[in-house]
């Protein structure tokens, strides 16, 4: 499978890349992927261990001649985020990834490639690999659900690090280097509601937003992206100025780090205002591509026929999409000290509104705030319970890290981008991220670990969009190679 990737150069990390993309490993499900690695490691005498919360760490010696220098930590994570597009058949679990080559850059065939961060991890099973790079001793850290709740590395079992130099091989910007990141948190909510059954005279319809581009709810949330999740919650709420209506369910996202790319509700009407409706969406649709005609240029809101036997109280529907309306999401603050760098977001990535066993209704969402202020994480998370204490929910805030604080003296920092002008002739441009990064959970696990973060170039992540230049990751190999090679002595 995917032999369209044996033809790359350099042919170590493709080759290991292939093997990620033939081994499925959505985020709880690396147990196949890390039992692999750990039989190949073995099979090259490398030394494995793997922690309590299921992390993988591998170790190899340094090459001879490299004994006196500092142990080099290679980190990324196993899982990758699971999205598809909606006419594709895929399980996750169990289905290939299916790689393509279009214009100089690797696909895949309707889901997400999974090059965040397989990629990462295929050049460190590279340099565990290799027998003719110069390298320090090197410690290979592989974690876990880092695409869902950073638990490997909230988790990660402290001590069992030796490196003091930790290079994060988990960015998507070919002359790009990370040396901070944001913190953050998961709030998740949940309610039960009594239903109540559709009346005699009342149908069901679907009302449908698509054709969003979606999207990672850190690097794209800034760019004026729509969610389907806050468009659907939108539309709802004014429609309840053209007639009356019942909410039956309503489901929007699958990931709470990504924008919301589709969300469809059931709604029970009476059949003389389906015109009404349709004229409606019709208008709310012309409305906001006008609203959103720069980024989402194939929004699309349709009606359809469908059924349903129960649906909320009134009372019940009015403050349930008042309270979405008012959730938090979209950037909050850009920040004053960082130009161009989002300081304070929020995604409203997922919302659940469907039949329970118990036969009643059962609602969720899940959020996810961003922040390189700690204090803006406290204040949303704060505004996201305020807004989902107007329908009694249980509002739960978890998984809290804390962000990777930029440090521009840092000696490794003056030392990579010295190799980075050696090796491609040109600056690197030193960044802060909006995203959740390991480095910061990671460091402060082990305090004085000087760490950076680059990669190569990687579009759309989190989407079927995804897709990864081959000519950076040709340039992040021979970056990585030659940082290895020039490590400090200890």
């Amino acid at each position: 499978m995917n032999d369209v990737l044996n033809d790359l150069q350099p042919s170590a990390i493709w080759r290991h890349f292939q093997t990620l993309c033939n081994t499925p490993r959505p985020s709880c499900h690396e147990a196949e992927l890390r039992g692999l690695l750990i039989e190949w490691a073995t099979t090259l005498n490398l030394t494995t261990y793997v922690d309590p919360v299921g992390n993988l760490l591998i170790r190899k010696p340094a090459t001879q001649g490299m004994e006196d220098r500092e142990t080099v930590v290679l980190q990324g994570h196993l899982d990758m985020v699971a999205q598809k597009n909606a006419d594709i058949e895929h399980d996750f679990t169990k289905d290939p990834i299916v790689t393509q080559v279009i214009d100089g850059w690797v696909h895949a065939t309707g889901t997400t490639l999974g090059a965040d961060n397989g990629i990462g991890v295929a050049a460190a099973l590279a340099v565990l690999e290799s027998t003719d790079l110069a390298h320090g001793p090197i410690e290979a850290l592989f974690t876990i659900e880092e695409e869902t709740s950073l638990k490997g590395a909230l988790q990660l079992e402290e001590g069992i690090l030796q490196g003091k130099i930790l290079l994060n091989l988990d960015s998507e910007d070919r002359g790009d280097v990370y040396i901070g990141c944001a913190g953050g948190t998961d709030i998740s909510i949940e309610k039960h509601y009594v239903c109540v059954p559709m009346k005699d005279e009342q149908v069901a319809v679907q009302v449908c937003v698509s054709g969003l581009r979606g999207g990672h709810s850190g690097l794209d949330i800034s760019k004026g992206r729509a969610s389907a999740n806050v468009l659907l919650a939108r539309c709802l709420v004014l429609l309840q100025e053209t007639c009356e209506f019942g909410l039956c369910s309503f489901s929007g996202g699958t990931l709470r780090n990504a924008i919301a790319r589709d969300a469809e509700a059931v709604i029970a009407i009476a059949p003389e205002h389906y015109k009404k409706v349709q004229d409606f969406l019709e208008a709310f649709e012309a409305t906001t591509k006008v609203e959103f005609a720069a980024t989402e240029p194939d929004l699309v809101i349709s009606l359809a026929d469908a059924t349903t036997d129960t649906q909320l109280e009134e009372k019940d529907k009015q403050a349930l999409l008042n309270a979405l309306y008012c959730a938090p999401h979209g950037v909050h603050r850009m920040s004053a000290e960082l130009e161009g760098v989002t300081e304070t977001s929020c995604n409203l990535g997922v919302i659940h509104l469907s039949n329970a066993s118990d036969g009643t209704k059962g609602f969720s969402a899940r959020l996810l705030v961003r922040s390189l202020v700690d204090s803006a994480i406290v204040h949303h998370a704060a505004m996201a319970n305020a807004a989902f204490s107007l329908i009694q929910a249980k509002v739960t805030v978890e998984n809290g890290y804390p962000g990777w604080r930029p440090d521009p003296k840092a000696s490794l920092l003056k030392h990579f981008l010295q190799v980075h002008r050696d090796i491609t002739g040109h600056e690197a441009n030193v960044k802060v991220i909006h995203a959740g990064l390991e480095c910061g959970i990671i460091g402060a696990k082990y305090p004085g670990m000087e760490m950076v973060s680059f990669g190569p170039n990687i579009r759309g992540a989190h989407s079927p969009a995804e897709r990864m230049e081959i000519d950076s990751v040709n340039d992040f190999w021979n970056l990585l190679v030659a940082l290895l090679a020039s490590t400090p002595k200890k």
